[in-house]
């Protein structure tokens, strides 16, 4: 008896002792289950990217006349916008002064403002003067003794397109008309014009001659140097000596055109190397004629598109080979018309527009969207490609930095941030450790 007893008293002990190991085998699981559910680190959310895509510009609509050979560019574009007929060079008649006054330019610089050093003129420059009129070619007067600055000489040779003092200007820079030419072809080889040939300076030879896209790089970097860039843009210029000139360029102030030079020759036919300048007003994307606008058109994929009023392009052009200039000045007006239209403003994004979004696994949620706006000047219909790159999450404050939207637009470049238009909040203790839990049963 006494033995069942105590058997009979060790089961009423073994159902308490059971009950206080598993109490203690909770507490000491809650124990380390708890913060380590606590403490693990989230899994990051993967965002889902949205699909952009810019409105994309029609093309433009160009008339090109159909003789010669025609191109137009735009300074800030790299190349030529487009460009029709023949691509092999042709002659420039008096385009080729461009080139003198540049080459001259190279080695006896004028600053603005500058009118640099005094040139007496010779018998040798009224030989001149005789030459090139027994020819039929445009003369200005001269005569032995007369003194002109270099910047009237420039003037004489860009405005009034004298043949007569072209030749003299080149002869006053290098010593003498063979020096002239081999400093052009060391010149032309330095700015690397490959298919243009100066043989001398005023374009009389039809063995000057260059092709139509590299006259528009031509008529870029005549704009670019200040003092060719004013010249070729004057109507009239009061010389001394000799009175007011007048401009040959028919076209100058008429529909935002402001240079920059003729050429007429029977084996070249008209020519013109033009330049105009159009706004495009950033919220219709129209381009009107106007040469006196606050933007400036050598950047043309600038990101800023908060600023108010307009871009101003300038569009540089050439067209040889026609019958005349009255005829070619229309056919440059209404190609003209075309290429400014071309010109639009395309909205890449705007400030706060998604670009991805997150949503988390307890629900929260929230979008990549553009740090500002962006936008970028374009012409006709360029090719826009967009990539978007941006990197998951865990928890993340309201306009942190998540990745970028990438637009190449014709070559161009333009990048954005994106940031976090919404905090992405930690769960909470409950959501981790039914989630840790939810992980242990996996």
């Amino acid at each position: 008896m006494p033995r069942n007893s105590e058997r009979r008293d060790r089961r009423r002990r073994w159902p308490g002792v059971t009950a206080a190991i598993l109490a203690a085998a909770l507490v000491l699981g809650a124990g380390v289950y708890v913060p380590v559910a606590l403490l693990t680190p989230l899994e990051p959310t993967a965002p889902v990217v949205t699909a952009v895509t810019p409105d994309e510009p029609p093309a433009a609509d160009l008339m090109f006349a159909g003789y010669g050979a025609t191109a137009v560019g735009a300074v800030g574009f790299d190349g030529v916008l487009a460009s029709s007929g023949i691509e092999t060079p042709l002659p420039i008649a008096s385009i080729s002064k461009v080139v003198t006054a540049l080459v001259v330019l190279d080695a006896h610089p004028l600053a603005a403002g500058e009118s640099g050093p005094d040139v007496t003129m010779t018998p040798a420059d009224v030989a001149l003067y005789d030459q090139y009129l027994g020819v039929g070619g445009k003369v200005e007067p001269v005569r032995a003794g007369f003194v002109f600055s270099q910047r009237d000489l420039l003037e004489l040779t860009l405005v009034s397109s004298a043949n007569n003092y072209a030749d003299a200007l080149a002869i006053w820079a290098f010593g003498s008309r063979e020096a002239f030419v081999t400093a052009a072809a060391d010149w032309l080889q330095r700015s690397g014009f490959a298919q243009t040939t100066i043989v001398e300076p005023t374009g009389l030879s039809p063995l000057n001659v260059s092709t139509a896209t590299e006259l528009v790089r031509l008529g870029t970097m005549a704009l670019a140097n200040p003092t060719v860039a004013e010249t070729v843009a004057m109507p009239t210029a009061p010389v001394a000596n000799i009175g007011e000139i007048e401009n040959s360029n028919e076209l100058l102030g008429i529909d935002g055109i402001d240079g920059i030079k003729t050429g007429t020759l029977d084996a070249a036919g008209a020519c013109l190397l033009f330049a105009a300048d159009y706004t495009v007003p950033r919220d219709t994307g129209v381009a009107d004629a106007d040469a006196g606008t606050d933007s400036v058109g050598s950047d043309p994929a600038s990101s800023d598109s908060a600023d108010a009023g307009a871009d101003t392009v300038t569009v540089v052009g050439v067209m040889l080979g026609g019958a005349d200039h009255d005829s070619l000045n229309v056919d440059v007006q209404r190609l003209l018309d075309g290429v400014a239209d071309g010109f639009q403003r395309v909205q890449l994004a705007d400030r706060g527009e998604a670009f991805a979004t997150y949503r988390t696994e307890w629900n929260d949620s929230a979008s990549a969207v553009a740090a500002a706006d962006a936008s970028t000047l374009v012409w006709s219909d360029p090719e826009i490609a967009v990539d978007v790159t941006v990197e998951s999450l865990g928890e993340a404050r309201e306009g942190a930095p998540v990745g970028t939207a990438t637009f190449v637009v014709d070559g161009e470049v333009i990048s954005i941030d994106l940031v976090l238009d919404e905090a992405l909040g930690d769960p909470g203790a409950w959501w981790r450790i039914g989630d840790f839990a939810r992980f242990l049963e996996e």
